[in-house]
This record gives C-alpha cells, sequence and structure tokens, in this order.
C-alpha cells in the first residue's frame, strides 16, 4: 500500500516544515513496524518550494491471518486461499488507516510543539493513494470527500490494459487536493478509508464508536453522507451504529444551540431507587481506583497486574490510554481463560490488543518476563500464600523483578468486626491464608522497603473507621530502577554453595 502526501512552500515558508507537522525527518527513511508488517516512511522530494512524504505499507498475508483470528474480510472457513491471495498488499484498507494513525499520531492529533502555528493553520496539500477500492465507485468517492473541502480526482482503474472490454475494476486512482489542517486531511483519510473499502480486518468493538466520534469531530456530523459513513465504518453492526447516530444528534445539537454537549445531555439525572443519598461505592472498586490513583501519581505507562485473576483490574487499565502496555499474571489458565472472555480478547480491537499481554506464571519463582515494568501491582494476593512462601514471592518482585514502584493491598482483619455477616474469627475468604492486622502489615512492608531498596507509603481504602481502620490497607513501594538486586541473604546462600 503506498500514499503520499505534498505541499508547497516559500521561502518564508518553506514546504520541508511538513517534516516538523508529521515528526518524520526529511532527510531520514524511517522504519515502523505493526502487527500486519513494516511501515516506511521517506522523502522523495524535500526542497522549500515542495515537499512530498510517503508512506508504504509492506503488508505480510501470512501475519494477518494469524492476528485476524478468522475475523474480518477472507475469515471464514471456506475462503482459505482468499486469505493468502487478496488485495491487502496493494489496495488501501483499513491497514493502511491503523498505519496511519500509528506512524502519524500527533500529526493526527493536530500536535507540533516546534511549529504550532503552521500545525493550526491550513496548507495546499496534495494525497494520491495509487489504488483505493471504492465500493460505490467514483461517484461515491467525490460524494465522500467534496463535502469536507477537498478536489476529487478517482480514476477508474482497469481490469486489464489488454483487455479493455472487461471494463472496470473497483479500484480507482485517488488524488486529493485542498487547502485543509494536515490534522483534517488525515483524520478524513483515517475514517473515509475503510469507509471506501466497505471492510475492516479486525474485529470492530464498542470503542470503535469512540474512535470513530474522536477523528470525525469538527466534520462527520455536518457530513451529507453522515449515516453510510458510520454505518460502513463500524461494519454495520446495527446497534454501534445506532449509538453513534444518536450522539452525532447531539453534537448537531449542541452546535446549534452554541452549547456544549453536556448541556444537551442532561435530561435524566443520576437518582437512586429509593430516593436517598448516593449509595458508597462497592468496596472492589474503591481499591481499583485506589490502585489507579497510585499509577496515575507515579506517571507509570508499562503495568504488572500480578495475580490478575478474572481480569477486574485489566479492564479498568484498558480504558485509560496512559498505560500503554499492560501485563496480567496469573498461576490458573483458568483464571487466564475467564480473564480473556471477560475482556473479549477474541474481538478485541488491534490497538487495545496490542496493549495487552496474559501470562501463565507463579509469582513464587523469578521471570525474566516481568522486568523492565514501570509498576507492578499485587491485590488481595499476598493473603493466599502461605507465609513461609511469602519471602519467595518478595525476591521474585521486589527483589529480581524491581518495577520502580509497587502497590500491595490486603484486607485488615481489625475491620471484620465491622461486617454483620461475617462470623467471629472467620476469614473473609476461604482460601486466605492469613489476615494481617494494621501493625502486622506495616511491619510486613517495612522490612520489605529496607531489605530490597524501596520507601513505603501507607494508605486507607474505603471508610476509616476511628476504631477499626479502613477495610482494606493499601502499600506503596516506590525505589525499584528495575535492576536485579540479590538482598544480603540471597548472597549468603550463594556464598554457601
Amino acid at each position: 500500500m503506498f500514499l503520499t502526501i505534498s505541499t508547497t512552500g516559500s521561502a518564508a515558508a518553506p514546504a520541508t516544515d511538513l517534516g516538523y507537522l508529521l515528526h518524520k525527518h526529511p532527510g531520514r527513511a524511517q522504519v515502523f513496524a505493526t502487527s500486519y508488517g513494516d511501515a516506511h516512511v521517506f522523502y522523495p522530494e524535500a526542497t522549500a518550494e515542495r515537499c512530498t512524504a510517503a508512506l508504504l505499507l509492506e503488508v505480510d498475508p501470512p501475519a494477518l491471518v494469524r492476528r485476524g483470528r478468522g475475523k474480518g474480510r477472507g475469515g471464514a472457513p471456506d475462503a482459505a486461499l482468499a486469505q493468502y491471495v487478496n488485495d491487502r498488499p496493494y489496495a488501501a484498507s483499513s491497514l493502511l488507516a491503523v498505519a496511519l494513525r500509528t506512524v502519524f499520531a500527533s500529526a493526527l492529533r493536530g500536535e507540533c510543539r516546534t511549529l504550532p502555528e503552521r500545525a493550526a493553520a491550513t496548507l495546499p496539500l496534495r494525497v494520491e493513494v495509487p489504488a483505493v477500492p471504492a465500493r460505490g465507485g467514483p461517484a461515491l468517492v467525490a460524494r465522500l470527500f467534496e463535502p469536507l473541502g477537498w478536489q476529487v480526482t478517482a480514476q477508474p482503474v482497469r481490469l486489464d490494459d489488454h483487455f479493455p472490454e472487461w471494463g472496470d475494476s473497483r479500484y480507482v486512482g485517488l488524488v486529493l487536493e485542498g487547502e485543509l489542517r494536515l490534522s483534517d486531511a488525515l483524520r478524513h483519510l483515517y475514517v473515509l478509508l475503510p469507509v471506501l473499502d466497505d471492510a475492516k480486518h479486525y474485529w470492530v468493538s464498542a470503542d470503535e464508536v469512540d474512535k470513530l466520534l474522536r477523528f470525525g469531530e469538527g466534520w462527520l456530523a455536518g457530513h451529507p453522507e453522515q449515516r453510510l459513513i458510520t454505518r460502513r465504518y463500524l461494519a454495520r453492526r446495527w446497534s454501534l451504529t445506532r449509538e453513534a447516530d444518536e450522539r452525532l444528534e447531539l453534537v448537531r445539537l449542541a452546535d446549534a444551540d452554541d452549547v456544549a454537549v453536556e448541556q444537551i445531555d442532561n435530561a435524566v439525572e443520576a437518582e437512586q431507587p429509593d430516593g436517598t443519598e448516593e449509595r458508597p461505592a462497592p468496596l472492589a472498586v474503591q481499591r481499583r481506583e485506589a490502585i489507579l490513583a497510585g499509577l496515575r501519581s507515579a506517571g507509570a505507562a508499562r503495568v504488572l497486574d500480578l495475580g490478575c485473576g478474572q481480569g477486574q483490574l485489566v479492564a479498568a487499565l484498558l480504558k485509560e490510554p496512559r498505560f500503554t502496555e499492560i501485563v496480567g499474571v496469573d498461576v490458573s489458565v483458568r483464571a487466564l481463560e475467564m480473564a480473556a472472555r471477560r475482556l473479549h480478547l477474541d474481538r478485541m480491537g488491534e490497538r487495545q490488543s496490542s496493549r495487552l499481554t496474559l501470562l501463565q506464571g507463579s509469582l513464587a519463582y523469578t521471570d525474566k518476563r516481568l522486568k523492565g515494568y514501570d509498576a507492578a501491582v499485587l491485590s488481595e494476593v499476598v493473603e493466599h500464600l502461605d507465609l513461609p512462601r511469602l519471602p519467595a514471592l518478595e525476591y521474585a518482585v521486589f527483589g529480581a523483578a524491581r518495577p520502580r514502584t509497587v502497590i500491595v493491598t490486603t484486607p485488615n482483619v481489625e475491620y471484620n468486626v465491622r461486617w454483620e455477616t461475617l462470623p467471629a474469627g472467620r476469614r473473609r475468604h476461604a482460601d486466605h491464608r492469613f489476615e494481617w492486622t494494621r501493625r502486622e502489615f506495616r511491619d510486613w512492608a517495612a522490612a520489605v522497603a529496607g531489605r530490597y531498596g524501596y520507601t513505603v507509603e501507607f494508605r486507607p481504602v474505603g471508610p476509616d473507621d476511628p476504631e477499626a481502620g479502613p477495610p482494606t490497607q493499601l502499600a506503596h513501594f516506590t525505589g525499584g530502577d528495575g535492576s536485579d538486586r540479590t538482598d544480603t541473604h540471597e548472597k549468603k546462600k550463594e556464598d554457601a554453595a
């Protein structure tokens, strides 16, 4: 797949500013790995008068089949050959749209620290795509792009030049020219290339609605072909299409009244069924919020959820783009299978699935796969281990993996007397091997921090009872550097050996 973006300029405003706006230097050819092949960015020409940036996507069809999990165009069981023999390496489609978003992410957002005024200004642009599948022909291409300010040339590609009587194929050679902001141009291409193809290479999930509205902001709500665009972009999934249309209608109403969307969409206020004041969030929700707040304050981007269970925390992490890599680890294969189902991993979009890894492993053993992460979370995990095995977990996490931040939560046994349904002396869960008092937890955490070079702070989770304390206690460790550290006890064992 091949696409070029060109602009013209002068000595005062050189065309090579395009390199700043795309965040790609005109003097270098760069390669970016994607899930489906390599994306190359280079500049066939780069002068003050004219500059052209080219994006060449080399698609690996076998990799596409492996990642597609049988979904999308050509993924039916009776179309095995079509999975490998198809137009995907050559014709612009959702694959090229994903490459645009991956390679030119800052330009799509309209961000340029070096030349912010140029990023906000219109440029004379020319976009060329040699082969675009157009289900609807050149007329549909014009209906989609011309209302956005483009001058459109869509030349049909013949099936075979040697046999003109065969007629035209469903492909067109596309040329777009106009005065637009670069970010707007990229957004138009990102949304409309899959719409013209009327197919996507990945499963269309609910987050595609948010993606459509984000990249369609400012132009989609007023587009005369808005319904066709939403229907095709969302792969004719009617529930998603209906949701997108309803939200776009709110945008139109808000624009007409010159108010924020929130002021329009406020007809129904949240109200408790019995009319009483708002009920507190469940403890599990409060615990996840406390963990997320700790990770945000630490500036963590790459996070380990150790003992992830069925993936509740992983799901919360996936909702925040700041967490760019999320690894869920559990010793139970069944728990990981349930997490995969809860997260709809088989239908997850490419961008989400590239952020997530689920691993089977025991926290009682060191694991090289867990090194180098910003943060690790042990949420309601330590109390499931026998006390004699706890030092092994401590070393595996704090001594070997050594993330910069570790967050540990565990029940506060002193609070158990406040649970009316919990019999005296009974632990909260049948699999809990112990439950600590606040003093016991603080002593353990302080000892671990001292042994492995961390500092630790303690925070309550849930209502902080003046006598019994909070239901959940949280320790926030900081100071790991990602390096392998062997404590004194381990060194003594090595020396003895």
